[in-house]
């Protein structure tokens, strides 16, 4: 089945010229005459057959789910708030455009193909109408958002905080149950089988990704093709290309992800000034910390102002509400982790 999507696209530094084409599955398979174009089509087709999916994605990198799915999204609000998910990837897509121009324009193509597709989609999606959420636009950076999104729970920080939660209640010796800074007692699965070891003669390729099952699949069949390269697989919905999973014909690769150890996790010591000013203790004595607030709106609920704090180390994402309030005297601290 084709799709009528050939034509000029004016105002968004891409001129399209593309077909789509979905087979008997519905998967959808497109070509165009660059990279750019081809990352466009992918945004474009994508924001129709995943338009909530899209913008739910969108308002858990920004904080802002809370305000169309009502109070039970508030904790997750207040982590993307304090983790600085949105304004990560708005720094790291300044320094794309600073350094590789080209991904940059690439990344942009794709944001500005979901906002083709946006409205279309939305309409065809019955979530839109039923929660009052009217779709949004997407920024060039809101790719870059979503991965971070994507990703955030799957590194270690979480088994580290829950890690020390078992300790401090059961005592060091129960912490030997959990892995990634403790004893290895969980792994993950990536399988390579050479050509000579398979039936059919071809090698065999294959991942374990830890996702947890979702509705819509957190994971999109399509096949994207152009003069550079002509690839099939899975996509991440909200982000460009072929990330985890996808074929050449000649070439395959596949991811597995057994909570990578790559972030660092600080306990801080805050101490709140007269002035009403905040500080953090360091390997230099006491700093100032970057703070300040930010309101979180709730479907059917009071706004709620939660307090985003940075230190030398990294964003406070958990204790904030334990500080000392505002006016108490130098030297007071509380407990917190950063990461």
């Amino acid at each position: 089945m084709a799709e009528d999507h050939v034509g000029d696209k004016d105002g968004i530094g891409v001129s399209v010229s593309i077909d789509v084409y979905r087979d008997a599955w519905g998967v959808p398979h497109l070509r165009a005459a660059d990279e750019d174009e081809l990352a466009f089509a992918q945004g474009r087709v994508t924001a129709r057959d995943r338009a909530w999916q899209l913008e739910v994605e969108r308002h858990r990198a920004q904080g802002t789910t809370a305000a169309f799915l009502g109070a039970a999204e508030l904790g997750w609000d207040t982590f993307a708030r304090r983790a600085r998910l949105a304004d990560t990837a708005r720094r790291c897509f300044e320094r794309l455009e600073r350094e590789d121009a080209g991904t940059a324009a690439w990344v942009r193509a794709y944001a500005d193909g979901v906002n083709d597709g946006l409205a279309d989609g939305a309409a065809r999606a019955p979530e839109f109408a039923g929660t009052g959420l009217a779709p949004g636009r997407w920024e060039p950076w809101t790719p870059l958002a979503v991965w971070l999104t994507t990703h955030i729970l799957f590194a270690g920080f979480p088994t580290k905080l829950w890690r020390e939660e078992v300790a401090r209640r059961l005592g060091e010796e129960w912490t030997e149950l959990f892995a990634t800074d403790g004893p290895g007692t969980s792994g993950s699965n990536g399988w390579l089988v050479a050509g000579g070891r398979t039936a059919s003669g071809a090698a065999l390729v294959a991942g374990d990704p830890h996702r947890f099952i979702e509705a819509p699949g957190v994971y999109q069949q399509i096949r994207l093709a152009c003069p550079a390269y002509d690839v099939v697989g899975i996509a991440v919905p909200g982000i460009p290309g072929l990330a985890h999973f996808g074929h050449t014909g000649a070439a395959a690769w596949a991811i597995t992800n057994a909570m990578s150890d790559y972030q660092d996790l600080y306990r801080e010591r805050l101490r709140r000034l007269p002035d009403g000013g905040l500080e953090a203790y360091g390997p230099e004595g006491w700093r100032p910390a970057a703070a300040h607030t930010e309101t979180i709106e709730v479907a059917g609920g009071e706004p709620v102002v939660v307090e985003v704090v940075e230190t030398d180390r990294g964003p406070v994402i958990i204790g904030i509400d334990d500080e000392p309030a505002d006016g108490t005297a130098p030297g007071d601290v509380a407990d917190t982790a950063s990461g």
